[in-house]
């Protein structure tokens, strides 16, 4: 996999996430509430599904357009790509 300006930002952001699941961890470790636990869990989530749209995006932007451009494929072949990315939106 070819690496983006945008790899870095989603880097940051999965680190970011990483480090408060290992808090979360540590919150059940330590008997917290299940309303404390369930709010962090959600915001890991959600940190988790930018991330994840952030590279969908990267690939439809640099490497599917490229492709359509430039790039070896042919349309037909960057068409099952585009759909095949999609599906993690």
């Amino acid at each position: 996999m070819s690496s983006h300006i945008s790899h870095d930002d989603i880097l940051k952001r999965l680190k970011r996430a990483q480090g408060h699941l290992k808090g979360i961890v540590g919150m059940l470790e330590e008997g917290r509430g299940c309303l404390d636990v369930a709010q962090q869990l959600q915001a890991v989530e959600k940190a988790i599904t930018n991330a994840k749209k952030k590279l969908v995006h990267d690939h439809i932007d640099h490497c599917l357009e490229n492709s359509v451009h430039e790039g070896p494929k042919t349309a037909k072949e960057t068409i099952r790509e585009f759909k095949e990315i999609t599906k993690y939106l």
